[in-house]
């Protein structure tokens, strides 16, 4: 079979006058009224809306959860088998003459900034905390939860979800839109990704599917990065003082942001990002990625110097050993609920007596992830209660698999399915400021070291919640705090009151500048996928569109169901996209190995020209 020249040209019409000139109006359209009937049914129907979408989270949890874990693992092998295969690694994203538009400090610090910086600020001391109390090995019963020997499984699992399968989901975008924009020349829009398997087909009704697919799941990806970003500036404003207006009371005494609150955020937060997106990529994002680094830096050594450092540091080298050692096992290991059937098949003819509520009841109870044995025993119905011992545990570890799985879904298909989501806003973004690197750099610049950046955050700030709790210091404080919360929480332990309310301050401000830069940069994202893939400056009207957009849906879906509202519709977004991805993953392999063939019969596999960065 003779080798064909690479395809260099994938045109996709756009509008040549009017409102929308200069996007495809099929993609830009579709995606509108997709988001926009999103936003008015959370609003004009929050309580249907949360109904629906979590029973549709229950069905694809249910349905993909193997799907989920194994596409994670497929992108992980394929980031690093494109990195050490001689023909890949040594590959540039752009002309072999090209060099990289931003200095490594500034590229970091964008694709840091916009690709994780929020859920770090959130998740660094809450996730350790949470993982410290319950995980997997804690469900099996290997370890006693919040003990010194629940502290390696802890990290086990906070560096599993926030490692290398998180960067390598974004990788695999930005090199396969990296390598066929400013390889081939192609149109930097998501479809562009494709051309190996579907060719000029993409031109069309297929390519349009495929960049609204991508839009809707980059503004549910962005939308959950920003409601956890949300409820922690509201948690700062209050620490700092902001007033009491900021969260309601219900009648169990549990509170939550208010309205006012989430309003007054997101027009602050909306606001600031609109105006930075409105100043390209070079100059409002740019700028604000290098303030956030600065901060960052500045947080972390606060907390190596006043933090718990040397339990953080050992917490840091034995969970990177401890987290290396488990990949194999944790990246394919899915665990399924057991049906009702089963459970009772393997329980003591005592438990199998009980009357038919009952015994829907000790399975709603046995299966459920967040209790123990404990709580399970003196949760039983009256019935069930008196039963012996024995048999009440016999009855709660028939249940193991069930409890391990509903974990799963909480939380390890909650983040694939995040990254997921995240991929094609982050992906676009790595690749648009990552052109004249060559393939293995941006590998390694793009998975490894920020893994390893996530790593030191979470074992030096989470380590030292951690500390505090086991020393009994804390006393509580932190545990007890809300999540968006124990962040602010730790401070108050470790410093006097001027002194935490001081860091407070920085901790919102850096809060602020991660969430605008994310917010923007999405902004400017889906305005290159809905103009096909252009970068240059864009009509006010749509980055204000987009802004307006971002804002309704997170206040829209916080409104009608919290944090949990986002999450479901972020999990079935995502979903469409992953298949995407895979055929990314596949199109680029494709491609390169073509490329290889073609190298060997002296034909050429970049365009003649690449096209030149927006300013």
């Amino acid at each position: 079979m003779p080798i064909k020249p690479a395809l260099t040209e994938l045109p996709i019409k756009t509008a040549a006058s009017g409102f929308y000139r200069g996007f495809t109006k099929d993609v830009t359209i579709t995606a509108k009224l997709l988001v926009g009937a999103l936003i008015l049914w959370a609003i004009a129907f929050p309580d249907q809306a949360a109904s629906v979408l979590g029973a549709l989270n229950s069905i694809i949890l249910a349905s993909f959860s193997y799907w989920y874990v194994y596409v994670m693992a497929f992108f992980v092998i394929l980031c690093f088998a494109l990195a050490l295969w001689p023909t890949a690694g040594k590959l540039k994203l752009g002309l072999e003459s090209d060099k990289p538009e931003f200095s490594n400090f500034s590229w970091f610090s964008m694709m840091f900034g916009a690709g994780i910086g929020i859920g770090m600020l959130t998740f660094a001391t809450a996730e350790p905390m949470y993982h410290f109390g319950s995980n997997p090995a804690t469900i099996m019963g290997d370890t006693e939860g919040s003990t010194a020997g629940n502290v390696r499984d802890a990290y086990i699992w906070s560096f599993t979800h926030w490692g290398l399968a998180a960067w390598a989901s974004y990788a695999i975008v930005g090199l396969a839109l990296g390598y066929f924009s400013y390889r081939r020349g192609l149109p930097l829009t998501i479809r562009s990704a494709l051309v190996p398997i579907f060719g000029k087909k993409l031109s069309g009704p297929v390519g349009h599917a495929v960049d609204v697919v991508a839009v809707v799941a980059t503004v549910l990806g962005v939308a959950q990065t920003l409601g956890f970003g949300v409820e922690q500036f509201i948690a700062g404003l209050s620490r700092i003082g902001f007033g009491d207006w900021l969260y309601t009371t219900a009648a169990d005494g549990s509170q939550s942001s208010s309205t006012s609150a989430i309003i007054f955020a997101l027009l602050i937060i909306m606001g600031a990002s609109t105006l930075s997106a409105l100043s390209g990529v070079g100059k409002g994002i740019k700028w604000l990625s290098n303030i956030n680094m600065g901060l960052s830096f500045f947080v972390l050594t606060f907390f190596v110097i006043f933090g718990s450092t040397f339990f953080g540091l050992s917490a840091l080298f034995v969970g990177i050993w401890d987290y290396l050692l488990s990949i194999p096992g944790n990246i394919f290991t899915v665990w399924s609920a057991t049906p009702m059937d089963a459970f009772v098949a393997n329980v003591p003819a005592s438990v199998q007596a009980l009357p038919a509520e009952t015994l829907s009841a000790v399975y709603d109870g046995a299966t459920s992830p967040w209790g123990t044995l404990a709580s399970f025993t003196e949760g039983l119905p009256e019935g069930a209660a008196s039963l012996p011992a024995g048999d009440i545990a016999a009855a709660y570890a028939a249940a193991t698999e069930s409890r391990l799985s509903g974990w799963q879904g909480a939380w390890t298909i909650f983040y694939w399915a995040w990254w997921i989501a995240f991929a094609p806003f982050v992906g676009v973004f790595l690749a648009r400021i990552s052109k004249g690197r060559t393939v293995r750099d941006y590998v390694l610049g793009a998975m490894v070291i920020p893994a390893l950046m996530c790593f030191v955050w979470f074992a030096i700030v989470g380590g030292t919640a951690i500390d505090l709790e086991l020393t009994g210091e804390a006393n509580g404080a932190i545990v007890g705090a809300g999540q968006a919360d124990q962040l602010f929480a730790m401070l108050g332990v470790i410093l006097s009151e001027t002194l935490a309310w001081l860091m407070s301050i920085l901790i919102v401000v850096l809060l602020l500048t991660y969430l605008v830069t994310s917010a923007d940069s999405a902004v400017l994202i889906i305005n290159t996928i809905n103009a096909a893939g252009d970068e240059g400056p864009k009509a006010r009207p749509h980055i204000l569109f987009w802004g307006a957009a971002l804002a309704l849906v997170v206040g829209g879906l916080i409104i009608a169901g919290g944090l949990g509202a986002i999450q479901t519709a972020m999990v079935i977004g995502a979903l469409p996209f992953s298949f995407v991805m895979v055929l990314m993953g596949v199109s680029l392999i494709k491609a390169i190995w073509r490329d290889g063939q073609r190298i060997k019969h002296g034909l050429p596999t970049t365009s003649v020209v690449a096209a030149e960065p927006a300013e």
